[in-house]
């Protein structure tokens, strides 16, 4: 008897894995690696562990931690896993896992070619990772996405963005979104708009100055030092 109350104890102690993405992960263009860290995050979800480290998913799995970080990235770049801020039970903000993209693209997928502009979409997070001069961790991944599907930012204008705060030596992300929500405001759509809102900001600097004693300071970060040559 104790035998069998062994077994049944196995048997409870399970997860529940869907078919369909056992069968289908591979039209998701998940490979397997890929399809293996997601297990171990719903896994990891069942027994209340929300947003396990890289080294916790590394742990049960053949790669290491920084490997792991990696597939993450990827992951988030591919709009399989995106990161949520949730309250608990007491009221504390923390960050989570969401699996819901891969269950939408799973049970929603339809064979339909990717839009030229997917490439150019991906070929941004090699160019943040080549100018912060590091990888990028998750979360900033998902502010780039949220930039380009929430915001409807256009690649050209992050891109544009990104060089930007390279230029003024203040390369960091809240920088950035600050100079993207200033072109939106003005209604700046392209490069070229850009370029011809710079253009008429200097020419307004060179007729216009400010006495030096001015007991009032400017906030000039809320101008750009727009980029001259083609992006």
């Amino acid at each position: 008897m104790p035998k069998y109350q062994s077994f049944e104890s196995i048997l409870d102690n399970q997860v529940m894995i869907p078919k369909k993405l056992l069968c289908d992960y591979i039209k998701l263009g998940l490979k397997e690696t890929e399809l293996m860290v997601l297990i171990q995050i719903h896994r990891f979800r069942t027994e209340g562990n929300l947003f396990p480290t890289p080294d916790d998913l590394a742990d049960h799995l053949s790669i290491s931690g920084q490997e792991c970080s990696q597939v993450l990235r990827r992951l988030i770049q591919k709009q399989m896993l995106t990161i949520e801020q949730k309250h608990n039970e007491d009221q504390v903000l923390n960050e989570c896992y969401s699996l819901e993209p891969l269950w939408e693209k799973l049970y929603t997928y339809t064979p339909v070619q990717k839009p030229k502009t997917q490439e150019f979409n991906e070929n941004i997070f090699p160019l943040f990772e080549q100018e912060f001069g590091r990888p990028l961790s998750p979360f900033e991944i998902e502010t780039i996405n949220i930039w380009l599907d929430e915001d409807q930012q256009s690649p050209a204008l992050i891109k544009a963005a990104l060089r930007e705060a390279v230029l003024m030596s203040k390369l960091n992300f809240k920088y950035i979104d600050r100079i993207l929500r200033e072109w939106k405001r003005k209604g700046v759509q392209t490069v070229e708009q850009a370029r011809e809102q710079g253009k008429q900001f200097r020419q307004g600097q060179t007729t216009r100055k400010e006495p030096a004693s001015s007991s009032k300071k400017r906030d000039i970060s809320l101008y750009y030092n727009w980029l001259e040559e083609d992006l």
